[in-house]
């Protein structure tokens, strides 16, 4: 079988309708989406993932009508979010509707939900008579996908179709919000900086990594990780200087010009956090395929969307 590029809106919609699989664009990675209220879909996304049961996943919805059918004691704050950041990068976790099959949601009792911002993938969710679980399309633990060509590299003859929306506009994953009551707790960094969300629910607590109970996506110590050696370096002179025997690249923020280095990625030009955050994991894959022996990526600064991008390279580390 090989799998089907296309645009075709319907197309997917019916394969969806008959628990197949296929990836989806959103603002932040493309996902791998089935039938959300179907556990047979589901597991086919664990197992072609090659993801632990223990570890949940997100479902998709196009609607807040869409919520009762799926959460039930939504906290005052978790509207508050939902209505300022929806469709966005924003994933809640709240307490689940009995109707959601456990296998979303690892047995937790609670289930994340969002609302991509894409317009492809709005219209295919509005087709739907279900919401989809859509994790990111890529196999467990390796770089996430931004583009189509990401996609097809991994699973290319094993899903019957890609839904081309282009390259993705944010490309760092939903930022995680859960609550404990109407206190909230961010559980995964990403495309939306904890400052905005602290804009508009006041502080919150960071609760980031769990090896073995997950209550959300991303919380996993190593996730997101090229097979080529990567570290994460505030000096990347001093750091390049120590490995000249290895062939190696960067990945740097804004900085262009490393004489020692065999090839450099430059995220960002203009030292937009927007900007870089866009083109990360596209890079990633980039220097993953260029033959080196060490990656050394460029911390970033430790504030707004530099938080969610240490994040990834902290967690890419091997």
């Amino acid at each position: 079988m090989k799998t089907a590029i296309t645009q075709d809106i319907d197309y997917c919609a019916a394969l969806l309708k008959a628990n197949r699989l296929v990836a989806i664009p959103t603002e932040t990675v493309y996902g791998l989406a089935g039938n959300a209220m179907e556990e047979a879909a589901v597991a086919n996304i664990f197992e072609l993932k090659g993801r632990p049961r223990f570890n949940p996943v997100i479902v998709h919805i196009h609607s807040l009508s869409q919520l009762d059918g799926l959460a039930q004691n939504v906290p005052e704050n978790a509207m508050r979010l939902a209505k300022a950041f929806w469709p966005g990068s924003l994933t809640l976790i709240l307490p689940k509707h009995a109707k959601v099959p456990d296998i979303i949601t690892a047995g937790k009792p609670t289930v994340g939900i969002r609302m991509p911002d894409h317009p492809l993938t709005l219209e295919l969710l509005k087709k739907l008579p279900f919401p989809v679980a859509a994790p990111s399309a890529n196999p467990f633990t390796r770089v996430s996908p931004t583009t189509v060509e990401h996609v097809s590299n991994y699973f290319n003859g094993r899903i019957p179709a890609i839904l081309d929306g282009g390259p993705c506009s944010v490309g760092l994953e939903s930022t995680i919000v859960g609550f404990d009551g109407e206190a909230p707790i961010v559980y995964r960094k990403g495309g939306i900086s904890v400052e905005d969300i602290e804009a508009t629910v006041g502080s919150v607590t960071l609760l980031l990594e769990n090896e073995t109970t997950p209550q959300a996506p991303g919380m996993l110590l190593k996730h997101y990780a090229p097979r080529t050696p990567l570290v994460v370096s505030a000096d990347v002179d001093a750091t390049i200087t120590e490995n000249t025997s290895k062939k190696v690249g960067v990945l740097s923020f804004c900085r262009d010009s490393f004489p020692q280095a065999a090839l450099v990625k430059v995220l960002s030009t203009g030292a937009s956090m927007e900007e870089a955050a866009q083109n990360l994991f596209a890079s990633l894959h980039e220097l993953d395929r260029a033959g080196l022996d060490l990656i050394v990526a460029e911390r970033f600064p430790e504030k707004g969307l530099g938080r969610s991008i240490n994040d990834r390279l902290h967690r890419a580390q091997n």
